[in-house]
């Protein structure tokens, strides 16, 4: 999917065939053993794998994901994609991605301890605050980033707060971190209902994912007016015609086992599958869980005028052209939830000048950063007429792409 999203844009768009030599492949890709002790003391093999697909404009970024499906050429598209994020929303930082292939609900606290140290200390040579600063992601969390944090300064002897972002307050994390993809969502979300003519309050919301973007998503996009009628997670969908209460949603899943949704159940209530969800009358879908959820067999379906990516690649280039056709609006995901990103290197900055940004102003100038590539891809998208994907996409590898020509080739 990302290497036809490259050549796609340099077709419609006309641009060198360098950018595809340049930035097809990543620059480094390392796979690791990951042995380590379980509870029951048993020896259990994992494996890993992290990917830097451009350097270009600063050091590489990117999450950690933890999922049984985890695969390297998937990890390569996410590294990918980081790279055109980084590049359209001017964030001085190349992309990076990183995966291990496990089940982190299986795991115990202790076993999810051990196996991200001994990630760490195996990708040791290639990561650094100014080489490559993971983040969490899926099946990851703040927790988690603390154990990178702590893995590494002591394997190098010093404290350094600056090799990972989405920390813990505690540990030098950045006020507005947690919510910073979901608030993305909400504002790019809220800027083309404006676009489109349509008030918030007038506006429905169904979003595929109740994890940290989704639930995010949907309780700031319920402050700003509008009425969430459908969530789902891997556990099932919950609809409401009336509209959900999604404050509390989140204490539930809070309080449940996995922290799902699984057996939530109040009255008007009606159980839907994902399926489903993406076949309501909603004004907007937010694809907030994994990739390729919107497909060539299900695009065709959908009733909505907006969809705002909140995952990564959720929708495949075949489902992009009948969307496209059909005229429904989309915000695509290396805009949509590059709101993550944003804060990111607000705290990489904090951390490495030691400095703390209060809640309003990481707030604000998330705002300020993300508004000005979303009036870019718009306008791009209806002056020139051009897909909202194509659009983005150019806009990011013209930047990347003149910047590596300034770099030049070494040696």
């Amino acid at each position: 999917m990302a290497i036809e999203q490259l050549k796609s844009v340099m077709r419609e768009c006309n641009l060198p065939d360098d950018i595809l030599t340049l930035f097809g492949e990543p620059e480094r890709q390392l796979i690791v053993k990951l042995p380590i002790i379980m509870d029951n003391g048993k020896i259990k093999l994992f494996w890993g794998c992290r990917v830097q697909h451009s350097s270009t404009l600063g050091p590489c970024k990117g999450g950690l994901r933890l999922h049984p499906d985890v695969t390297l050429p998937e990890v390569k598209a996410l590294a990918m994609w980081m790279s055109w994020k980084s590049a359209l929303v001017k964030i001085p930082f190349g992309g990076a991605k990183g995966g291990i292939i496990c089940d982190p609900f299986k795991l115990s606290p202790r076993e999810k301890e051990r196996l991200i140290r001994r990630y760490t200390s195996a990708i040791l040579p290639i990561i650094g605050p100014d080489k490559d600063i993971p983040a969490p992601d899926v099946g990851t969390d703040a927790k988690d980033m603390s154990v990178i944090m702590d893995t590494y300064s002591m394997l190098k002897g010093y404290p350094s707060p600056g090799i990972v972002t989405g920390k813990p307050l505690e540990l030098g994390g950045s006020k507005g971190r947690k919510e910073a993809t979901g608030r993305g969502v909400m504002i790019v979300t809220i800027e083309a209902l404006k676009k489109m003519g349509i008030k918030p309050e007038n506006a429905t919301v169904a979003i595929q994912g109740f994890g940290n973007v989704g639930l995010n998503a949907a309780h700031l996009l319920q402050k700003a007016g509008c009425k969430i009628v459908a969530v789902s997670d891997v556990s099932g969908g919950y609809y409401r015609e009336s509209g959900l209460n999604v404050l509390e949603m989140i204490n539930y899943c809070k309080n449940s086992k996995d922290h799902l949704l699984e057996g939530y159940d109040i009255g008007g209530v009606t159980n839907i599958s994902n399926a489903e969800l993406f076949e309501l009358p909603v004004t907007v879908i937010v694809p907030a869980a994994l990739e390729r959820q919107i497909t060539f067999e299900n695009a065709s379906k959908i009733k909505a005028k907006l969809i705002v990516e909140g995952a990564n690649g959720p929708t495949t280039p075949e489902a992009d052209q009948i969307l496209y056709k059909r005229k429904i609006e989309v915000v695509p995901d290396i805009l949509a939830n590059s709101g993550g990103v944003i804060v990111s290197y607000f705290e990489w900055v904090q951390s490495t000048t030691h400095m703390t940004w209060n809640t309003d102003k990481v707030n604000k100038e998330l705002h300020r950063i993300i508004i000005k590539p979303f009036s870019r891809v718009w306008d791009k998208t209806h002056n020139s007429k051009l897909p909202p994907r194509i659009a983005a996409l150019s806009i990011a590898l013209e930047r990347i792409y003149k910047a590596s020509q300034m770099r030049k080739i070494f040696p």
